[in-house]
């Protein structure tokens, strides 16, 4: 499994953003770029990425920038993860069965299953709001 810069940028981010917007304050991408030092262009391409998954509300013009579009208590970090474009999968053959050289003779198959569901699933339990914990 390799988590992509996009993807830890995104939590990064995302956590910044949380700690930043505290009692429902727009958040720039400015300011998010300044506090964890990454490239704002890059925080545009995660931001819209957020945005059309309905994570993050955004809001245009002088004073604008972004909030969450629910409680945080209710997002996940898979979300954001998902949000990003990350694939977690533990290997390639865990969506790709069909591709697969080794086929339904492959004993280590169930083992990458597990793994990528077990990631998953822990990814799904944490929250943004747990993480500020």
């Amino acid at each position: 499994m390799r988590i992509t810069t996009r993807a830890r940028y995104a939590l990064r981010a995302s956590l910044a953003m949380a700690r930043l917007g505290k009692e429902g304050n727009l958040v720039s991408i400015g300011s998010i770029s300044e506090e964890e030092d990454i490239s704002s262009v890059f925080l545009e391409q995660i931001f819209f990425k957020l945005r059309k998954a309905g994570i993050v509300h955004s809001v245009r013009g002088p004073g604008g920038g972004f909030s969450f579009a629910r409680p945080l208590d209710e997002l996940t970090v898979k979300e954001i993860l998902d949000a990003a474009g990350e694939d977690l999968s533990a290997t390639f053959c865990d969506k790709h069965t069909d591709y697969c050289e080794r086929g339904p003779g492959c004993t280590s198959h169930q083992v990458w299953v597990n793994i990528t569901g077990l990631v998953n699933d822990y990814l799904d339990k944490l929250t943004v709001a747990s993480l500020l914990e």
